[in-house]
């Protein structure tokens, strides 16, 4: 059936005359929706948990030089864990404490140094490295970690002091927060928890 003429039509703007044929045309059609007070909550409460899901402080574990062989290299003094076995307890203990931990190692002193430079412009709260070797030799680590003052926990898996004389002294000891030494990789654990509950009581 066709629909003709016109009829009185009030708007916002006054009254008009409009055709049936465009009444019938608008007819079906939905205006654009708005949200809701619960969908705006719903959005208000999705961003509210990507914000807390920031974490609460962030972590960087160093790792020097022949420390990748551990699992292998001497088992008599450094075990059979793995380093990435390590790493593995290391980051699962920090996620569940809501903290983001990073791991990175390197044989060559100029990376740990880099790393070191670039955690100071991210931002890192911490720091807990086992410098290895360079820990008795390297000045300019020591000067990395004192230019970044990033707080820093020093872990030895062996007893440095029952071994050559030349392991009992290291570069980072007396500018470190603490240091760890002598409990195998467990150590690792309790400077993470040291780290850990210095940051989270902040």
């Amino acid at each position: 059936m066709a629909f003709g003429g016109k009829i009185p039509f009030r708007t916002e703007w006054g009254e008009e005359e409009v055709n049936y044929g465009q009444i019938a045309a608008n007819c079906g059609k939905l205006a654009p929706m708005t949200k809701t007070a619960s969908a705006k909550k719903r959005s208000a409460g999705s961003a509210g948990q990507a914000e807390s899901a920031s974490p609460r402080a962030r972590i960087l574990v160093l790792q020097g030089p022949n420390l990748n062989m551990l699992g292998v290299r001497e088992p008599a003094v450094y075990g059979h864990t793995t380093l990435a076995d390590i790493h593995r307890v290391m980051e699962d203990r920090a996620r569940a404490s809501g903290a983001q931990l990073e791991s990175f190692q390197s044989n060559h002193e100029g990376e740990l140094i880099d790393r070191i430079q670039a955690a100071y412009t991210e931002g890192i709260d911490f720091i807990i490295i086992n410098p290895a070797g360079f820990g008795h030799t390297s000045v300019a680590l020591r000067d990395a970690l004192a230019g970044v003052a990033i707080p820093f926990v020093e872990v030895h898996i062996s007893n440095i002091h029952a071994r050559e004389p030349f392991r009992h002294q290291t570069y980072l000891s007396a500018i470190a927060v603490g240091v760890i030494c002598g409990l195998g990789p467990e150590g690792y654990q309790y400077a993470l928890d040291f780290a850990l509950a210095k940051l989270l009581a902040r």
